[in-house]
């Protein structure tokens, strides 16, 4: 591609380049991944400046170098091109997008949103638009699709050059649609800019991610992007904050269980392994049974099902897509065993997803309610405290754990939720070791215990500080009931 075409709608402060005319091969934001007569964006990350890296880039073959506005070019002057912008993040957006020609302008993009819910709901969307007879990608946390093709996740939301990558191989394999989580990180970070949303989606906000945001107010600052950049705009209306935007977007699809909304829940019916309820829209209602219990599948129903009404989508196409979908990896996923309890895997890791699971294990255990769970290192320290206390007001007996420690001291994040804890009456145990801790709860399990792991849910691995070591929660708990038999 033309340089002048690549850096279309950039703000250029300050450059050496002579020939606008000349081809760029390539656009990288890692020099590793820099190749001959490439432009290699700066990007100034959280633990490493993608400037320091410049001589390896023209080492590897970048011909064009884009620096922000902070950098001395004079460090590199006669050694390559370069341009200097105010932000390189958002000139990577719109370098990758001009790269691989615009790609989400081809198909239907939908964007969701929102604290907890967002996988739930894209993988619901999904089903609905596939039963609507539309070829999907899907893209998320658990993993990326394209049709019924599995693509391994990175990141909830890819780098900006790697989703319009991604973008380009969906247009280019035929896909008709779209669905993906859009995270306040990506936001914030110019992942998904210049992208061209059909419709944005709003689950809820709740605590989390304040080791980055600061505030909830930042929180909510960086999602309400997403529905700037939105045609159309599907929100919770029983989400505080999801009110604040209906009232600055009151064109939006409106959906909730309790309060006044377009879309709404009714007859509400919850059973282990299922949900029955009556999906209401301008007066006309379907009966829907959903294969994924908890009245937070109830609500990520409601939130799939008004955004295909708002594309045009009838009820009863709504509900078929709805009672296909089986099961979503790690949401509220019953492990098969034929023991007299239940075991149950899930990623709540938030203080209000915590609070939502353990609301639903409430409706449905008919034993102690078992909780197993921890907390990431080095993310957001204020909300592991509430999180002990959730759990401790909402279990019988928790086993507080190891979740991710990263660079951590595992010990030193127990502290922090054993705060919470004791101002409970609970009866708890402390076993960093999550694969000890989860033994010691099968083991001692008694008839009719529900037995929930929180926190890990699609996740097959456990992040230390020296290293990533395989750990998928279905494996392990099959390996320790195989264990316990013999």
């Amino acid at each position: 591609m033309k340089l002048k075409d690549l850096i279309e709608n950039i703000d250029v402060l300050e450059t050496n380049v002579k020939d606008f005319d000349k081809d760029i091969t390539d656009i990288a934001y890692n020099s590793k991944n820099a190749k001959e007569g490439c432009a290699f964006v700066c990007i100034k990350g959280f633990k490493a400046d993608g400037h320091e890296y410049i001589d390896e880039a023209i080492q590897n073959g970048a011909c064009l170098v884009v620096v922000e506005e902070f950098f001395d070019t004079s460090k590199i002057e006669g050694k390559i091109d370069y341009i200097k912008t105010s932000n390189t993040r958002k000139a990577l957006a719109v370098m990758s997008a001009n790269f691989f020609g615009h790609p989400s302008k081809d198909f239907l993009l939908i964007g969701v949103t929102g604290t907890n819910g967002k996988t739930s709901t894209t993988f619901m969307i999904k089903s609905i638009l596939e039963a609507n007879s539309q070829k999907v990608g899907l893209i998320g946390t658990i993993k990326n699709m394209i049709g019924s093709r599995e693509i391994e996740a990175q990141h909830t939301t890819p780098e900006s050059y790697d989703l319009q990558k991604l973008f380009w191989q969906m247009k280019n394999e035929g896909v008709d649609s779209v669905v993906m989580e859009v995270s306040s990180h990506s936001l914030e970070l110019f992942r998904v800019y210049d992208c061209d949303f059909d419709v944005g989606v709003f689950t809820n906000l709740t605590q989390d991610h304040l080791d980055f945001h600061g505030t909830m107010e930042n929180y909510f600052a960086a999602k309400l992007k997403l529905f700037g950049m939105s045609k159309k705009r599907v929100v919770n209306a029983d989400d505080r904050w999801g009110k604040r935007i209906i009232e600055m977007y009151p064109d939006s699809v409106t959906y909730a269980k309790d309060s006044d909304a377009q879309v709404c829940a009714r007859n509400i019916k919850l059973f282990v392994n299922k949900n029955q309820f009556e999906l209401w829209y301008n007066g006309e209602k379907e009966e829907i049974t959903l294969n994924i219990p908890g009245l937070f599948s109830i609500y990520n129903s409601l939130a799939a099902s008004a955004c295909c009404i708002s594309l045009g989508i009838k009820l009863d196409t709504i509900k078929k897509g709805l009672e296909n979908l089986k099961a979503v990896p790690g949401r509220f996923e019953i492990v098969e065993s034929n023991e007299k309890f239940t075991i149950v895997i899930d990623y709540a890791h938030t203080p209000d997803g915590l609070l939502n699971l353990m609301k639903t294990v409430d409706e449905v255990a008919e034993g102690r309610k078992v909780l197993l769970f921890g907390c990431g290192g080095d993310r957001d320290r204020t909300k592991r405290p509430i999180m002990g206390e959730i759990a401790g007001r909402m279990a019988d007996f928790v086993i507080v754990t190891s979740d991710n420690p990263r660079t951590e001291d595992p010990l030193k994040i127990i502290a922090d939720i054993l705060e919470g804890i004791r101002k409970t009456n609970v009866e708890y145990m402390v076993i960093p070791d999550r694969y000890e801790a989860i033994k010691y709860a099968i083991k001692n399990a008694r008839e009719n215990d529900f037995i929930v792991l929180a926190g890990k849910g699609h996740e097959t691995y456990q992040i230390l500080k020296d290293r990533t070591i395989p750990f998928d929660e279905r494996r392990i708990v099959k390996d320790i009931l195989k264990e316990l038999r013999e």
